[in-house]
């Protein structure tokens, strides 16, 4: 069997990816570690079925295809008022907390590795991202506080278009400093603010029309809404790439920021649909490139290498989060946690790929040390940091309490009276909380004195206002079994909730108990009801 061919290569890294992922979700570990794993153990200097050279230029198109899909995604998760709630933060660890990790990290480089400058500089700005990859299954997993839970996850996704872009443009002044090419890096130290901006005009332009296209319940057939949003963002990546090279990330994550915020009626399905595309790009992309870095550089590395990650994990963070976190009202013990947690990502990753191609192309002695350092960094930030990251908001006391309290969807009688019980029967030593999207059957139930979040349940940021990952039970008490059914299999299912009922009624065919079981579910009271 040839293993240089480039369909067979692809097919196997999706398949190994979405395989070691699932592995993952089981054992409750970041999938990051076994992705890097199996990746370097398909490649070349082991079992020799993963090749990526036999993609050739292909290979960097289908990176940044494949990074515009899962910014775009971040972006969309991000809730824009909670972000604002916390913008100085923010603000500060993508801008001058960025420049403390850039050049501590190629001080580092340059002090402890030896790396000429034309190696480091473009080391430390690549290190700087973490992303959306790492960081969300990561907070999700750990039930973080969400103050925190916002910020890590705004920086992730803000970051890596910001970095990345940064990255590209200190490569080009690296590669043309000194001499007859000062002209030319100083040209490209130019790019760096049009591309910045270009990806910031084309993402919000973009993201309007886009939202707007999706808002429209006419304009789109609904079998063809997530596609064309997909497609899309595709198109909004290329003409910016086309329009100046390296913009398109940032119009990508921008894009998906503004069609997040915008309230459109086919958020859930979009949402859902970008997030499991995502998991099977990041499988992909992580076995691809794992499999390109030579183990023998990353060996050779040694202690000196160690010691840069340690400072880079031990010094340089710490210093970044204590510099931008200076006079915030953000607690002690959530700025120790913001400290220790920045695992690297897959924009890194591939933009190390990159540059190590075009230093090697340059003559640069040691080109292909950079990308086995950067895998270093993910491998080690990801292992120790993301691998700890529960034990350690545990011991700072940052994790949000799970399993208590109850939520209901559908204030209507039955809901309400389903909430006075547990009320009554719970002596209000647990919340219980009603969810609906009916302002006269809210009203009834908080004239009942109970606790009513006004919203519809289909959408996650309502559930995620509901806490619902923290509760002990789940019931959807709504007329419509289907919709019923499908809510308590999500809670199950994405929020992980001990336990869900279905509300069934009587003398209506639809859903049956089989059904209902089989999704993990029970079925309220035991059997159909008459509302």
């Amino acid at each position: 069997m040839d293993f240089h061919d480039a369909g067979l290569t692809v097919g196997i890294a999706l398949f190994a990816g979405i395989l070691v992922q699932s592995v993952a979700f089981h054992l409750r570990i970041p999938g990051i570690i076994l992705l890097l794993a199996m990746g370097v153990a398909l490649g070349p200097d082991v079992a020799g079925i993963v090749r990526p050279d036999s993609l050739g230029e292909g290979l960097r198109e289908l990176v940044g295809l494949s990074v515009a899909v899962i910014l775009f995604e971040g972006g969309l998760n991000l809730d824009l008022r909670r972000m604002l709630r916390q913008a100085t933060v923010i603000r500060r660890l993508i801008t001058i907390g960025a420049l403390i990790t850039a050049v501590g990290a190629a001080l580092a480089a340059h002090l402890l590795l030896g790396f000429d400058w034309i190696l480091a500089v473009p080391f430390g700005t690549l290190v700087v991202v973490t992303g959306p990859t790492v960081i969300h299954p990561i907070t999700r997993r750990i039930r973080l506080k969400r103050r925190l839970r916002t910020i890590l996850e705004a920086e992730g996704v803000l970051i890596d278009p910001l970095g990345a872009i940064v990255a590209v443009v200190v490569l080009e002044v690296a590669l043309h400093a000194g001499g007859a090419g000062a002209m030319e890096a100083a040209s490209g130290l130019l790019g760096l603010p049009y591309r910045l901006g270009l990806g910031l005009l084309l993402g919000l332009l973009g993201g309007v029309v886009l939202g707007l296209l999706l808002r429209g319940r006419r304009l789109l057939p609904e079998a063809f809404r997530n596609v064309f949003a997909l497609a899309s963002v595709l198109a909004l990546f290329g003409a910016s790439n086309a329009i100046l090279e390296e913009s398109g990330i940032m119009t990508a994550a921008v894009a998906g920021l503004v069609v997040g915020n915008m309230k459109i009626h086919v958020q859930r399905e979009l949402l859902e649909f970008k997030e499991q595309l995502t998991t099977l790009l990041v499988g992909l992309l992580f076995v691809l490139l794992a499999a390109n870095v030579r183990l023998a550089d990353v060996v050779a590395l040694g202690v000196p290498g160690l010691l840069t990650v340690g400072v880079l994990m031990l010094v340089v963070r710490p210093l970044n989060v204590a510099v931008s976190t200076k006079g915030s009202d953000v607690p002690g013990r959530e700025r120790v946690f913001l400290a220790w947690l920045a695992p690297r990502g897959i924009v890194a990753f591939a933009v190390s790929s990159l540059f190590a191609e075009r230093l090697a192309a340059q003559g640069v002695a040691g080109a292909s040390q950079l990308g086995a350092l950067v895998f270093l960094v993910i491998a080690a930030t990801v292992l120790v940091q993301g691998g700890t990251a529960g034990l350690v908001g545990s011991a700072l006391g940052v994790r949000r309490v799970g399993n208590r309290g109850h939520v209901i969807v559908g204030a209507n009688a039955l809901g309400r009276a389903l909430g006075r019980a547990l009320n009554e029967g719970l002596g209000g030593r647990e919340e219980v909380i009603l969810i609906d999207s009916n302002a006269l059957e809210a009203r009834a139930a908080e004239a009942d004195g109970l606790r009513v979040l006004y919203g519809n349940a289909n959408d996650e940021r309502t559930l995620l206002q509901a806490e619902v990952e923290l509760r002990r039970s789940f019931v959807a008490a709504t007329p419509n079994e289907g919709v019923n059914l499908l809510l308590a299999k999500r809670a199950l299912e994405h929020f992980r909730v001990p336990r869900a009922a279905v509300a069934l009624r009587e003398r209506k065919p639809g859903v049956e108990a089989k059904q209902v079981l089989e999704a993990g579910a029970g079925v309220l009271f035991g059997r159909p009801i008459d509302f």
